[in-house]
């Protein structure tokens, strides 16, 4: 088998595939600093300044501290199972940034469905916390996977409809289509016109990341850490990249959906999804350390009785003005 005869479209997936993998580490490295750098401004810690300049080692020391733990299984734990969880949580997120278009001729896998692929592949996070606290054999750990799941349940459904309103107004499910349907300017992007939808995914969003004000499966406070518990070293670090990327790939999808993608005005395409979608990962960690974690209860009853009517209402009202300005 010659170079020449492997498909160029086989080859493009491939290159994509070590590029993504290489941008998810290096986003964990800086996400990583980020964090600790608003957590110490919002919160006035001195220890993230600390660590060589304006703190600029400490994610470095972090990475190296994992590293350097030994990596050890619980009494009674499933051994198979329990290093599976890791690897399950993050090995779906390079195939989840593969149908994102990150400017005009720049994206992995060229597909009519990238919204469906995104949405398959993002379920895979859940069964991994899942299978975590399962097989840790820790009560804490299982009572975090039992949050994680029900949380799951109750924040898909609404993400879904408010996706389905973008999709349906835009007639395509191809991410690709659904930037060409927007302009440069804030005012042609679809959260103009769908400004309740890009609130509804954006809170559920940042619940399906398990982050706070919703880090429920993870409450150090109630918990100890979770599903999170048993882990140490590196099988903690994957998790921890694994919810890294995550933020990355909501915010990449709300950036196409929402905020017109890689188009803008004077700056390369890349250029501006990059800034849009650091935007909201930012947005999101500011979150983290400003708003305190909210009760179980109030967890499920804002998506049951509030965000999933509301989704469903916007689906509607979309359909119906999309029914009459077609014409069809």
């Amino acid at each position: 088998m010659t170079l020449e005869s492997i498909p160029d479209e086989l080859i493009r997936l491939a290159v994509a595939l070590v590029a993504l993998m290489a941008f998810i580490a290096a986003n964990g490295i800086m996400l990583l600093y980020v964090e600790r750098k608003v957590a110490g401004h919002v919160q006035r810690r001195p220890g993230p300044f600390e660590v060589g300049p304006h703190g600029l080692f400490q994610a470095l020391a972090d990475a190296g501290k994992l590293v350097g733990k030994q990596l050890s299984t619980p009494a009674g734990a499933d051994p198979l199972l329990f290093w599976i969880a890791p690897l399950m949580a993050f090995m779906p997120v390079p195939l989840m940034f593969i149908a994102v278009p990150f400017g005009q001729n720049l994206w992995g896998l060229e597909t009519n469905l990238g919204i469906v692929l995104i949405l398959s592949f993002a379920g895979f996070n859940v069964l991994a916390l899942c299978l975590a606290g399962w097989a840790s054999n820790n009560k804490w750990s299982l009572l975090g996977a039992a949050r994680a799941v029900a949380q799951a349940v109750a924040y898909e459904i609404p993400l879904l409809l408010s996706v389905l309103a973008v999709a349906l107004m835009t007639g395509s499910l191809d991410l690709r289509v659904i930037v060409a349907h927007q302009g440069g300017w804030p005012w042609q992007w679809n959260v103009a016109v769908q400004p309740l939808a890009f609130f509804i995914y954006f809170v559920c969003s940042v619940a399906e990341t398990n982050r706070a004000p919703f880090d429920l499966p993870e409450a150090e406070s109630e918990l100890t850490a979770g599903v999170h518990t048993e882990y140490s070293g590196m099988g903690n670090g994957i998790i921890f990249l694994a919810e890294y990327a995550n933020m990355l790939v909501v915010s990449c999808v709300a950036t196409v959906l929402f905020l017109g993608g890689f188009n803008g005005p004077i700056l390369p395409g890349p250029w501006w999804f990059l800034a849009k979608m650091y935007l909201l990962v930012t947005l999101i960690i500011f979150m983290r350390w400003t708003y305190p974690r909210v009760r179980f209860d109030q967890l499920l009853n804002l998506s049951w009785r509030w965000l999933t009517p509301l989704a469903l209402a916007n689906l509607l009202l979309t359909a119906f003005f999309a029914k009459l300005w077609g014409g069809a």
